[in-house]
């Protein structure tokens, strides 16, 4: 089995149903709670654009948010990625990697390339942290310029983003599904 076979059928077998609500409700209480802060202290100084927030954007648009930042709201820019989003991605992916990894082989026979949809959260978290890292870097480095690093910010944001996006309509998908099968006779392995 490749690794990351191994890795999945870890996942897969340490989350349990108790396991995939306590991470929904880590989940909803940071959503709940931190989130609507995180946003009210970002609005402060990114009324021109956030590169969290953009699907994609170039290093030209980086830099352009860097300046209209300015000193303080790029310092509290590198201090929320140095904290708020390294929490947020790993309360995500917790409920995620459980929820799927608990619900995917209820909704689909086990051993299939659906039970391994537990590690797309991976990925997005993985694409997360790459995009808080470069996008901090150029904002800290700032007025100096990062041209490699800027120029990844973006598409490593897009990716972040369809991992994301690819993770909640596995959920959704898994959860059509194993309600289907558990509701219909004759469905249910």
């Amino acid at each position: 089995a490749t690794a990351m076979t191994r890795l999945s059928n870890a996942l897969l077998s340490r989350s349990t149903g108790r396991l995939a609500l306590l991470a929904l409700v880590i989940f909803l209480a940071f959503t709940a709670l931190v989130l609507p802060r995180q946003a009210a202290q970002a609005e402060q100084y990114s009324a021109a654009g956030s590169p969290d927030t953009s699907f994609f954007y170039t290093a030209t648009d980086l830099y352009t948010w860097a300046e209209a930042y300015g000193p303080d709201g790029r310092s509290a820019y590198v201090r929320a990625r140095l904290t708020f989003d390294v929490l947020w991605p790993l309360v995500y992916t917790f409920f995620l990697v459980t929820a799927l990894s608990w619900l995917m082989p209820r909704a689909f026979p086990s051993q299939t390339i659906w039970t391994r949809a537990n590690l797309i959260p991976l990925l997005a978290m993985l694409f997360d942290f790459l995009e808080n890292g470069a996008a901090a870097l150029v904002m800290a480095r700032y007025p100096q310029q990062t041209p490699i690093v800027a120029s990844l910010a973006g598409p490593l944001t897009s990716l972040k983003w369809l991992f994301v996006y690819a993770s909640f309509a596995l959920l959704l998908l898994g959860i059509l599904i194993a309600a289907w099968r558990r509701l219909l006779p004759g469905t249910s392995r």
